[in-house]
């Protein structure tokens, strides 16, 4: 093992761009076998050393005592025998090895010791022999479990189902369904394209009592009047040309749980006055038949439009617009939340990384734009702007200049003294400095560009704490 490690010393050594004094290269030239070892032995993180065919060669104490086997185990063995065939980070190893090339904070799940499973942190290096070829790859492990379930319980407040939010506003919200989910009652669920309505309708009926049961969605305005209403209500035979077979609708197949009456503000007046019905009495009509069939289903709807402009209009009729808004939700704007922001980043970045073979992060100043942006397109736009930069992202760290054009243009304000005093985006950038910093009140104040006496009446002001 010794000759392995001298072997990675020579390495780190010979691939350094500087001796100059107070280099850690040139402190390293000068340094002992006995001292780099010890130094090695100290390490809280755990380090293999692996060969091309990713057979271990060597460890230090950390690794061996991280892995719960005994050093002379340990040599020899296979490293995805630690993983598993799923979790191995073999593809990883197999390109730090290809490309010479390290790989940064690449998270999996390995066997620790015992029969326990945990989370590690990886990172590699390419390893070269005093010949100067390849000996292999240093595979250092960072064990990273209980920061994981951590994450992991922070992460179950802050969302409901796939919504995801610790803004005030959305943990109202969260309330909110939480204390309608239990009642039949009709809902309506109101708010910009993007904000996430359907996923708002799919919690309701996975709280409430008809879980169990379908939840069926139908877009209202994707269909014209006259096909909007046999997929609604169904037909029979011949109602119409092309009715080879009867056809139950979408009420039908709702039986039991919910329907998702999405874009409710694009139905006609015919279509309006057959829906209220169904809310009212609780059957259906289907096309091209005189016979009502009764209906079991909560009716959930939601809409982006102006409804009391289409009421005013006589676009839509007052008796169904009341019966459809029996409760009303209305979904906050993602640039009314932008404390928000970066946990949907990690979220939605955390569900890419089983596409993608490496760990993607998005750098301060990339992170400085989302921050800043107004996000007509809201929650949605802001996940499909994380996958158009991580196509173009190739270390796995994303930047300014590979968001889309749009929000390229976004530029964020320096300091406190580039905003509106008193106003929300005040809270954020202060809330986001105290975040960044640890809640280091001095390293936060100078980032904000204040005194500490003005950040600490700033947060007085705001009723500032670590659980915001």
């Amino acid at each position: 093992m010794n000759d392995d490690w001298s072997a990675a010393s020579s390495a780190a050594n010979s691939a350094a761009d500087s001796t100059a004094p107070g280099t850690l290269a040139a402190v390293l030239g000068r340094l002992g076998m006995r001292s780099y070892l010890e130094v090695m032995a100290l390490l809280r993180e755990g380090i293999l050393v692996i060969d091309p065919q990713l057979m271990i060669l060597g460890m230090n104490p950390a690794a061996a005592e991280m892995l719960g086997r005994p050093p002379e185990e340990l040599v020899g063995a296979h490293v995805c025998d630690f993983f598993g065939q799923t979790t191995c980070p073999s593809d990883t190893l197999a390109e730090t090895l290809a490309r010479g090339e390290a790989i940064l904070d690449f998270q999996t799940a390995v066997r620790l010791h015992g029969d326990g499973s945990g989370q590690v942190l990886i990172r590699t290096v390419p390893l070269l022999a005093r010949d100067g070829g390849p000996l292999g790859v240093a595979l250092i492990l960072g064990d990273v479990t209980e920061l994981t379930a951590l994450r992991k319980q922070i992460s179950a407040r802050y969302r409901l189902g796939n919504i995801i939010g610790r803004d005030r506003k959305m943990q109202e919200l969260y309330q909110l369904i939480e204390d309608i989910a239990a009642s039949e009652a009709t809902v309506l669920i109101r708010g910009e394209s993007g904000t996430g309505k359907e996923l708002v309708a799919h919690a309701i009926h996975n709280a409430s009592d008809r879980a169990a049961g379908p939840f069926v969605s139908v877009n209202c305005s994707a269909l014209s009047e006259h096909l909007l209403e046999s997929e609604l209500f169904g037909h029979v035979k011949g109602a119409f040309t092309g009715a080879i077979a009867d056809r139950t609708g979408r009420f039908g197949e709702a039986a039991g749980g919910t329907i998702f009456l999405d874009e409710i503000g694009d139905v006609s007046p015919v279509v309006q006055v057959k829906l209220l019905r169904v809310l009212q009495e609780r059957v259906v009509e289907r096309v091209g038949d005189n016979r009502s069939l009764p209906v079991d289903v909560r009716v959930v709807s939601a809409t982006n439009r102006d409804l009391e402009g289409l009421l005013a209009t006589g676009r839509l009729r007052e008796d169904f617009y009341y019966r459809i808004k029996v409760v009303s939700l209305v979904l906050p704007l993602l640039r009314d939340r932008r404390e928000d922001i970066p946990l949907l980043v990690e979220h939605f970045l955390e569900r890419m990384k089983g596409r993608r073979k490496r760990e993607l992060r998005v750098s301060d100043e990339a992170m400085a734009v989302l921050m800043n942006y107004s996000w007509p397109g809201n929650v949605r736009e802001l996940e499909n702007a994380l996958e158009h930069a991580a196509v173009l992202s190739r270390d796995g760290i994303i930047q300014p200049a590979q968001w889309p054009p749009e929000l390229r243009g976004a530029a964020a304000p320096a300091s406190l003294h580039q905003v509106e005093r008193h106003s929300p985006h005040e809270r954020e950038l202060i809330l986001a400095a105290l975040d960044k910093t640890g809640w280091n009140r001095s390293r936060a104040a100078r980032k904000l560009g204040i005194d500490r006496t003005t950040l600490w009446r700033k947060i007085k002001e705001y009723d500032l704490s670590r659980d915001d």
